[in-house]
Formats: structure tokens, sequence, C-alpha cells
């Protein structure tokens, strides 16, 4: 085809733009494979993006999308070749390099990894960043010493994308899960994901005159920041880890050294962006591995690529539930 379908924003005297319009596939960025996307998918930074707020765009113009999956169209690079299915999950996409709301992408090799056997390419975008943050999260706490038979851990945000598949890894993995949300109504959704109690997030994120509070987690996941955070610290259990992934209750932390100098409690930053590529493979094996696919399908719901601004609203709202699949092609 000599256009292809795609998301573009573009930015002009401080004015935001987006539209669904088609571009020639003459203006594709250089890169060495060429995909055609079947799938992307609605991250928390894609509706920062699509919505025209601040914070993932750092060159205009921009096709966002930080994940998509499909089919290698053309390549140059010897790792991969023609009808490779492919997976590309935030790696600088819809930040500096265009990404995947968008019939055709373009990328170097470094950045792509390939469809773990019996995988769909609708299940890689069900996954997609957050799904990838949430697997990474769990390794990076087993490399800390986190083994299941202990206390219970944490997962914050557990309605969303990364909370939902990291209470189902944990409770496959033989961990007591317990899952924070500030949503009533999804409490059977997420038990149905293994979630073993579910807390009000505002009780997780409330003060305390105290620096310290009772031991409780061995562990915790936390893509919330800002008060959940520090009161997420306040009650992890002596020698425990708390992975650190998002900022969707704000970026600031008002905690103190207590929970580090007495308890030895180690704060873990995820940055799911800058992974290397064998790092990246390493961590799509564990998810085929380890991701209850059962219970995926639970966790999604596929629009079109009209829909995202409308999602894009809501995901910054904290009213998607799980995961959204976007078909490119529809």
């Amino acid at each position: 085809m000599s256009t292809f379908k795609a998301l573009l924003v573009n930015q002009e005297d401080g004015k935001f733009s987006a539209s669904i319009q088609q571009i020639s596939r003459d203006a594709l960025p250089a890169g060495e494979v060429l995909v055609r996307v079947a799938y992307s998918s609605l991250n928390y930074k894609d509706g920062l993006a699509v919505t025209g707020k601040p914070g993932v765009i750092r060159k205009f113009p921009m096709v966002p999308g930080v994940d998509f999956a499909g089919v290698v169209e053309e390549s140059s690079a010897a790792e991969f070749k023609l009808g490779d299915e492919v997976i590309v999950t935030g790696c600088g996409t819809a930040e500096t390099m265009w990404g995947g709301y968008a019939q055709l992408a373009r990328l170097d090799h470094q950045f792509m990894v390939p469809l773990p056997q019996g995988m769909t390419l609708v299940q890689a975008m069900g996954i997609g960043t957050a799904g990838f943050t949430a697997m990474q999260s769990v390794m990076e706490l087993e490399r800390h010493g986190l083994q299941p038979g202990g206390r219970e851990v944490l997962v914050t945000g557990a309605a969303g994308g990364v909370g939902s598949v990291a209470i189902a890894i944990l409770a496959k993995l033989g961990y007591k899960a317990v899952g924070s949300s500030g949503r009533p109504d999804l409490h059977d959704y997420l038990k149905g994901l293994g979630a073993s109690e579910i807390l009000d997030r505002a009780a997780v994120a409330a003060p305390s005159k105290r620096p310290l509070d009772s031991e409780r987690w061995a562990a915790a996941i936390d893509s919330v920041g800002g008060d959940t955070l520090a009161g997420v610290l306040r009650s992890v259990a002596t020698g425990g880890s708390v992975a650190a992934c998002g900022l969707a209750g704000g970026p600031t932390l008002n905690t103190s050294v207590f929970p580090f100098i007495l308890r030895g409690v180690n704060l873990l930053g995820i940055d799911s962006v800058r992974v290397p590529n064998a790092r990246r493979r390493e961590i799509w094996t564990r998810i085929a591995t380890d991701l209850p696919f059962d219970l995926l399908g639970e966790m999604i719901q596929v629009a079109a690529l009209e829909e995202v601004f409308d999602l894009g609203e809501k995901i910054l709202a904290g009213q998607v539930r799980g995961r959204v699949v976007i078909d490119v092609n529809r």
C-alpha cells in the first residue's frame, strides 16, 4: 500500500492536534524492520499522549502507541525475516520514535522480540507494557529474595493493567497477593484473578502520625506512587522490597528514612523502557511460562483505533479495567 492509516499528533505554535489520517508510506522513519501492525494497546502513557498532556511525546509529529505486535514485512536485519511475528513494548516508542497506532511501523531490530511460541498477537498486546512491567517487577522482587510461602505481597492500582497482570502472576506462583483498589465494583474481578483480599486504596494511602506501621508485607508492586507508596513503605516487613513502577497517584514521595534504615526495606525502581534486548526476551519467556493465559482473557477488551481518544481520557481518570487491546485495522 502506498498509504496507511495512522493516528498522528502534532504541535505547532503551542497548539496540540491529533487525528486519524492516511499517511504516505514514504513518511515512515528509517529503521531496519518494517512491521505490518495487527494490534497495539492502551497504557497510561498513551492516555497522556493522545489527550495532549505533557510528559511523553518529545518530538513532533508523532504516532503514539507505546506497544505493537505484528508481522515483519521487510527486514535488513539478520535477526528477523519476512513473516516473523514480533512484539515491541515501550522502548521510546510514542516518545522519540513512532509507535503502534498505525497499520505500519518501522524500527531497528534491537527494539523487537519474537512472539513467544503459543502466544497470539492479541494476547501479546493484552500483556503489553503493563504486563511486561508487572513481570519485570516480580523478577526484580525475586532477585531481592522474595519467595512464596511467606508474608503477603501487596499490589496497588490492582484493577489497572499492571496490577491485574501482577496479581494473576503472583497467585499462579504461589504468593498471597493482596490488591489495593478504589473500585468496589471490581472486587470480584480481582478475586477471580487470584487476589486473596482487597483493600481500599484510601486506607493504604491514609496519612499516619508514625514513621513506621505494623509489619505486614513481604513485598509490594506499586504503580500508583505518591501517598500510596509512602503508606506501603511504612508497612513493609524487615528485609522486604517494593517495586515502584508508576505514578498514577502523583510523582511526589513524602516519606522518612525509617523503613530503609530500621527495617532494611529496598525501594526498587522499575524502568521498562531502557531494557536491553536480551533481558526483554528473558522477561517475555517468563511471561509465557508464568502468566495464566486462561485469566488473560478476563482482563482484555478489544477496541478500534477510533476509540483511543475516549479511552485515553478514561485511563487517566482511572476508569479502565485491566487491559485494552487496540485493533489498528478496525
